[in-house]
């Protein structure tokens, strides 16, 4: 009871907000995954002319997502009366102050039914962008209709939607009901794409970006890699477009775009080698292009550190002998697999596909195995999902140098204490 008290003065605060300050525009981000990479591509490019709040971190739930839209700092105490005295106090001052953004940008998440829908009770965005429909959370959807239903709704009660058209199966248009929808890609299927010209390493990617608005391409340059990454590319230089800014302010905004912490940051290991740090979390289809990325790669070694998939329920099984089929024993010197799901499911698939495998039960103990085997000139991704993983504590034992370890995921003292107790069992 005394959080759902909560939940809703914080939503009604945010009502109240946008009633008092109509002209700011809020954009939202929902989808199974790249959300929070979508959101700060959004909102660094939205910079190149306006004045953004954007929370860096994925704070999307029922009681982080209005205080993260406000900015106001989500606090340690959840139970503490006193703390949300202080938090309701410091909504009404931002509500009676003048404007301080021109947009707000801010991801919607969910892991059962009804979450995104409830969203909409509150919020009215000018924009939505649905980044894909993949399985998430599926101990609570059971199915990827219902995973579509859910994430789509957000398009339904937005003025403007801009799905991606790779990864958003056709077949789920029939749950959209708003007229107002554009799409966006990495081909020329979607009215807003990217176009590759040109990558490598070190400066990343050169193309152009392609809109239905412009007569003439754009041409821009992004540090970046991945090739899902060219769809979070264009899905924000197609929110820069509705919300205004021109051709220039797009591809220097789109230029300015870099890495989120654990989402394919390129790091330097020992041996020269390329560390590719996708650890935040996991799902099948961000490893399926992880791979491929890797793949695209020139290097005398290939690595891919592979951890288990949380939150499949009944499909985990499927899903990773699925990815273990994707390791291609032409491109891997290595597949090393980390947790029990990946261990039982993956690595056998793997194997079965000439891959030399090895399986281990926490990400140290394969960071010490990725240690010992790495070559000269190596390039090793780490991908695997958070909860009883955290591959970057096994990446912390083949970086080049202990200060990059402050480019890694969940360093702050609550993540080290309990990750110091998780693998205290090992």
């Amino acid at each position: 009871m005394f959080k759902k008290f909560i939940q809703k003065k914080l939503e009604n605060y945010v009502k109240a907000y946008f009633k008092s300050h109509p002209q700011i525009k809020l954009v939202i981000v929902a989808g199974s995954v790249g959300k929070t990479t979508t959101k700060m591509a959004i909102a660094t490019v939205l910079s190149e002319r306006f004045r953004v709040r954007v929370h860096e971190g994925n704070h999307n739930a029922e009681l982080s997502a209005p205080l993260a839209i406000l900015g106001i700092e989500y606090p340690t105490n959840l139970r503490s009366i006193s703390n949300w005295l202080t938090i309701f106090k410091a909504a009404r001052a931002r509500i009676n102050q003048p404007d301080d953004v021109d947009v707000v940008i801010q991801e919607v998440g969910s892991d059962r039914m009804g979450q995104v829908a409830h969203s909409g009770s509150y919020l009215h965005p000018h924009v939505a962008v649905i980044t894909a429909v993949s399985p998430e959370h599926m101990e609570f959807f059971g199915n990827l209709e219902n995973v579509a239903k859910e994430e789509l709704t957000a398009a339904n009660f937005s003025e403007v939607a801009i799905i991606n058209r790779d990864d958003i199966p056709g077949e789920y248009a029939k749950f959209l009901t708003n007229p107002n929808i554009n799409t966006y890609g990495s081909s020329a299927a979607a009215e807003y794409y990217v176009s590759e010209q040109d990558f490598n390493i070190s400066d990343g990617i050169s193309g152009q970006f392609i809109a239905k608005d412009w007569e003439e391409p754009a041409d821009i340059e992004v540090k970046l890699m991945g090739d899902h990454i060219l769809r979070t590319v264009a899905a924000a230089g197609a929110v820069a477009i509705k919300l205004g800014l021109n051709s220039s302010e797009v591809a220097a905004g789109l230029s300015k775009i870099r890495s989120v912490k654990g989402r394919m940051n390129v790091l330097r290991g020992v041996k020269n080698s390329t560390i590719i740090d996708d650890s935040y979390n996991s799902s099948p289809l961000a490893v399926s292009s992880a791979l491929t990325s890797l793949y695209r790669l020139t290097s005398p070694q290939k690595i891919a550190v592979l951890g288990s998939m949380n939150e499949l329920g009944d499909m985990s099984a499927n899903e990773h002998m699925a990815l273990g089929k994707l390791c291609d024993s032409s491109q891997l010197a290595w597949v090393v697999t980390v947790g029990e799901e990946a261990n039982k499911y993956l690595a056998p698939a793997a194997k079965e596909n000439g891959c030399q495998v090895r399986s281990f039960k926490n990400s140290i103990d394969a960071g010490g195995f990725v240690h010992s085997v790495i070559e000269e000139g190596a390039a090793v991704l780490f991908k695997g999902s958070q909860g009883g993983i955290y591959l970057e504590e096994g990446i912390k034992v083949v970086l080049h140098s202990t200060e990059e370890e402050s480019q890694l995921v969940r360093q702050t003292p609550e993540w080290i204490a309990a990750k110091n107790k998780f693998f205290s069992k090992f």
